[in-house]
């Protein structure tokens, strides 16, 4: 896939996800790419898909761009960008202008791979997690997190969902989550997290100025609401994600998972990036631990990822004892929406 097929496709993702800035800066950055220049060289080094399914090289350009606005290093940029809305004509000269005077700080970082701490997403944990202590009675929790970057969805229990009529959380919750929502309400299952930890092959640390910031950067600039979700939940962090590959890591969880608790493993659209080979050791290892798990220690999998299908991400979830397959519902990946289908009665 070549740079320029991968803006489109990219813009065409940003633009169904709710954002028109996205959707017409990137085909835009195509058109002024300075090819055989050395950011070109840089990018034209990764093997394999450039597009949203793979490197994803236009959301690494798009976010440096972003971090030059959002650190105050080029005015041209700033100017141009949401608030403000240029033509055309003059975000192409601004991006041009960029791409040159900045390219050693974008080689640089377009090194490292997207971080998207989706906080939108903890609606259908929030939902999720009621689910399923109210299927096994637990009123202790034990978190584990694959893939869970800088953390942020680790506290969903300190956030508030409002579905319909129906609201989860506590009453002085950090943030508030509300997406449209379809089907059956959530149930309502008071649990207490007891310990909660999470894993990433290279987690950030949202106190941490700079891993803020690539946060901060790869929220889409049109969408403002985004960044104060990811600021409130910044605030109240406590959470702490290891360095490791996400199987090595659950083997020794699941081993120190204490009785009288439910221990919920989840990710939320990361699995995908999981290679074959560790996908099939993850599920083996848990099904293992599932075959063991007894009332007192029970074991949910709760899960929101792809599944190919044309609308939104699966949730699933897997429960013992017993093996019960769970059809949860459907989300939007940036968790706009949820169709919950969920109705144990």
């Amino acid at each position: 896939m070549t740079l320029f097929y991968a803006l489109a496709r990219q813009a065409e993702a940003c633009t169904a996800l709710g954002s028109p800035f996205m959707g017409r800066m990137l085909p835009l950055l195509g058109e002024v790419w300075p090819a055989g220049s050395a950011l070109d060289v840089a990018v034209q080094a990764f093997e394999g898909d450039l597009g949203p399914s793979g490197h994803s090289l236009p959301l690494r350009l798009a976010s440096g761009l972003h971090a030059l606005v959002l650190t105050g290093q080029d005015a041209g940029l700033i100017a141009a960008y949401p608030p403000n809305d240029v033509s055309d004509d003059v975000l192409k000269t601004v991006l041009t202008s960029a791409l040159s005077r900045h390219e050693s700080f974008l080689i640089q970082w377009i090194t490292s791979p997207p971080q998207t701490n989706e906080v939108r997403r903890s609606a259908v944990l929030i939902a999720g997690a009621h689910a399923l202590v109210h299927r096994t009675g637990a009123t202790q929790v034990h978190l584990s997190e694959l893939g869970a970057s800088a953390g942020l969805n680790l506290m969903f229990d300190q956030y508030a969902l409002c579905a319909g009529d129906t609201r989860l959380g506590p009453n002085d919750a950090a943030l508030r989550l509300a997406p449209e929502w379809s089907g059956p309400a959530p149930l309502n299952a008071p649990f207490t997290v007891a310990d909660r930890r999470g894993v990433d092959l290279n987690p950030l640390d949202p106190h941490n100025t700079d891993h803020a910031l690539r946060l901060r950067a790869y929220l889409w600039a049109d969408q403002g609401h985004r960044v104060a979700l990811t600021d409130a939940a910044i605030r109240v962090n406590t959470a702490h994600v290891d360095r490791s590959d996400a199987v090595d890591w659950l083997e020794g969880r699941l081993a120190g998972a204490p009785q009288g608790r439910m221990h919920l493993i989840y990710h939320t659209v990361a699995w995908q990036y999981f290679p074959p080979e560790r996908q099939a050791s993850g599920t083996a290892l848990i099904e293992a631990a599932g075959a063991k798990a007894t009332s007192k220690t029970p074991l949910a999998w709760l899960r929101m990822e792809a599944d190919g299908a044309a609308r939104g991400a699966a949730v699933t979830a897997r429960l013992w004892p017993g093996d019960h397959h769970i059809a949860l519902g459907r989300a939007d990946f940036h968790g706009r929406w949820v169709d919950w289908t969920d109705d144990p009665t």
